[in-house]
């Protein structure tokens, strides 16, 4: 599985860069073309919320289908999308495709195929290399999202050159569906694998229990005794982690990176550019700190690392809301991104720690689907409250609820621990 683990970090990779000149462009396109920050707001919510109830049908069929056919569908409707999106300019039909497309106006861990990675990931490694392997996941991700947000940049200089501005931005679109195609040619030489894997004899891989102390411990499970892929002993706890990332998500669409980048755009009236070079360090930022993030869980545990690292980050956030000056803001807008995505490796480990191995993939979608329906609801609500008197609002919400629901995580789960930490106590 080494080879497939190398082959999906490198997926991964492709679908960073392509993802991030796209969540940069796609505000910058829209603005060209005539849509106010309402409108904007309003394509990025049926972009979330088409990504989420596609994420919920890739999940209820993950277990009965092979995950690598899955990937070979999403990179095809990668392709799709960006071939799409250059052929109209009116609202309804951008919105369609914004809906039913893989263009994701934020960054992160979003989108149909990362469930489907998760999953693959995590059957390939063992409990004391998972975290790492997520963080080195996140850490490939970040920094080809870093490279994209500079490639963001080229409409501006294809401009200078002499082409017309809509087509800059549309061979941007064309060169997304380009990098689809990539992504199908690694996932083609990805093995065959289900959702749940079953062996000869009918015993399930090593699963999970959870002893009264909280601590995830070894156990075999009959593959037979639930339906394969199903949410079964570990219902509970997804379901409490599915209810408090979707208010962590619900807060972060107030302020998906297109918005935050439409938001510098009105408020600093920031170049295409400039955009590009200052998204580029904070992806660079949220990179580093991703095998961070690996090497203070494995000292002070998951859920301390996700809640200690995401409250200062909710201040950073704060406090730009309040300030005048764009280099102070662009200074706490890239400490923030050095603290804010350190939950992400961190929050995917410990939801297929806490699970057992037949329940990762409806795990990794059930938990998945919940965030994106729940940041679809809010980039609406900040496209209004970006014409408000106070342009700033989106982030002030978004910085107030992320605390809420670190404090709440930290309450929750303090005591419900992953196999590695029970180990070391």
């Amino acid at each position: 599985m080494r080879s497939g683990v190398t082959l999906l970090y490198t997926a991964r990779g492709v679908r960073g860069f392509g993802d991030g000149f796209a969540v940069i462009v796609l505000p910058a396109y829209l603005s060209a073309i005539g849509y106010d920050p309402v409108r904007i707001g309003i394509v990025a919510t049926a972009s979330l919320l088409g990504t989420a109830l596609l994420t919920l049908a890739i999940g209820a069929v993950a277990s009965r289908h092979d995950l690598r056919t899955l990937l070979l569908a999403g990179a095809a409707l990668m392709a799709a999308t960006g071939l799409a999106f250059p052929q109209a300019e009116h609202f309804v039909f951008v919105a369609l495709v914004a809906f039913v497309g893989t263009v994701n106006p934020s960054t992160g861990d979003l989108g149909v195929l990362v469930p489907l990675e998760h999953a693959m990931l995590a059957h390939g490694v063992s409990d004391e290399d998972r975290t790492k392997t997520f963080a080195r996941y996140s850490l490939i991700g970040a920094l080809s999202m870093a490279a994209g947000a500079l490639a963001a940049a080229a409409p501006d200089f294809l401009e200078a050159a002499g082409l017309a501005k809509l087509t800059a931005f549309k061979l941007m679109f064309y060169l997304y569906a380009a990098l689809g195609v990539l992504s199908a040619v690694l996932y083609r030489r990805l093995p065959h694998m289900r959702g749940h894997n079953r062996s000869k004899d009918g015993v399930a891989s090593l699963a999970h229990s959870r002893p009264k102390d909280g601590v995830a411990s070894p156990t075999y499970a009959r593959a037979d005794e639930k339906r394969p892929g199903a949410l079964g002993p570990s219902r509970g706890v997804v379901t409490k982690l599915a209810a408090l990332f979707s208010l962590d998500a619900f807060a972060g669409g107030f302020v998906v990176q297109s918005l935050l980048a439409l938001w510098l755009f009105e408020r600093f009236d920031l170049s295409l550019a400039a955009a590009s070079v200052f998204f580029f360090w904070a992806s660079v930022a949220s990179a580093f700190s991703y095998p961070v993030a690996a090497w203070l869980a494995a000292r002070f545990g998951l859920i301390n690392t996700m809640v200690f690292t995401h409250i200062p980050s909710s201040v950073f956030l704060i406090l730009a809301a309040f300030s005048n000056n764009l280099y102070v803001v662009l200074g706490l807008l890239l400490l923030r991104a050095g603290l804010s995505q350190m939950d992400v490796p961190t929050r995917t480990s410990y939801v297929m720690a806490v699970v057992t191995p037949p329940e990762r993939a409806a795990a990794a979608s059930f938990t998945a689907v919940p965030r994106s329906l729940a940041s679809s609801v809010s980039p609406a609500f900040a496209g209004v409250l970006l014409t408000s008197a106070f342009p700033g609002l989106p982030l002030v919400v978004c910085g107030v609820l992320k605390i809420v629901y670190d404090v709440a995580l930290l309450f929750s789960f303090r005591h419900i621990k992953p196999p590695e930490e029970g180990r070391q106590a």
